[in-house]
């Protein structure tokens, strides 16, 4: 939380705006926090119910609420700009430009003069699968609407975050690519399915793709899911193995976290020297 915003109801307007985006102890800040949070899983519901065979008179509701949240984050998206301290790294700000991009589809059909059937063709359909990486800005730190987290938790979230990001990206891009040209790729549904099944190595073979991009997700999907989820996982089995170190830094090397009972660095064999306790 931003220093100079600490004290809601003080301060310039964009310290206010700065502060209740920020802010996950006051009521105000709680609100927008679970607000935000329950329109991205809507946002993400709605790309999916669209792939199934919904009456046709439930797609212009389901349009109007997409337009509706686009709005909504478009609105969280020039406030973000607004109260930030600086606007161009706020603009360049991972967060932001993935907030930016998720919301572009929708109202680039409000706004520009194509037809609603743009949104489902072309790269317009393929940037709506971006809206669920919005669910990172919320591990951004390990401070919650419900609470504090430790940093260990926090690595768990966001490994399972990855997880299904990773799961529900290549699930929208294979759907994107096979829907109206696979006959066993009809929804979500077997799009997700068989990108589980995929990256699981199990392979059932009930479903394959049978266009050249559809192929590429495949693989692309397959090297993400090598090189990305072991980092994540490297991180927490790294903090937990280190969990009975002693902060320790070998005067030598510089070495940190050493073995509770170590007198020596493991790494250059220099002493080293921490408090013991002689009755343990």
């Amino acid at each position: 939380m931003d220093s100079d915003a600490s004290v809601p109801g003080e301060g310039r307007p964009r310290q206010l705006v700065r502060f209740y985006l920020l802010d996950h102890e006051t009521a105000p800040g709680k609100a927008i926090d679970i607000a935000l949070l329950g329109l991205n899983l809507v946002f993400v519901a709605i790309f999916i119910v669209e792939t199934y065979p919904i009456s046709a008179g439930y797609r212009p509701l389901l349009w109007n609420l997409e337009i509706g949240i686009a709005l909504v984050f478009g609105v969280e998206y020039v406030l973000r700009l607004y109260g930030a301290r600086d606007r161009v790294a706020e603009f360049f700000n991972g967060y932001t430009m993935v907030d930016l991009i998720a919301i572009l589809p929708t109202l680039s059909v409000v706004l520009l003069p194509v037809s609603l059937g743009a949104l489902n063709i072309g790269f317009l359909r393929v940037l709506r699968v971006i809206r669920v990486l919005r669910f990172y800005r919320f591990t951004q730190d390990a401070e919650f609407f419900f609470g504090t987290v430790s940093d260990n938790t926090l690595r768990a979230i966001k490994l399972l975050l990855t997880i299904l990001v990773l799961l529900f990206a290549s699930a929208g891009l294979f759907y994107s690519a096979e829907s109206g040209a696979n006959p066993n790729v009809e929804t979500f549904g077997d799009a997700f399915y068989y990108t589980v099944v995929t990256l699981s190595t199990v392979g059932f073979g009930d479903i394959v793709p049978v266009t050249q991009p559809g192929r590429w997700v495949t693989v692309g999907s397959i090297l993400a899911a090598i090189i990305v989820i072991p980092r994540q996982a490297s991180k927490i089995l790294k903090e937990w193995t280190s969990r009975e170190k002693v902060n320790v830094t070998c005067p030598n090397c510089g070495l940190e976290y050493h073995d509770p009972d170590a007198s020596h660095c493991k790494a250059c064999g220099h002493v080293i020297y921490q408090e013991a306790d002689s009755r343990e």
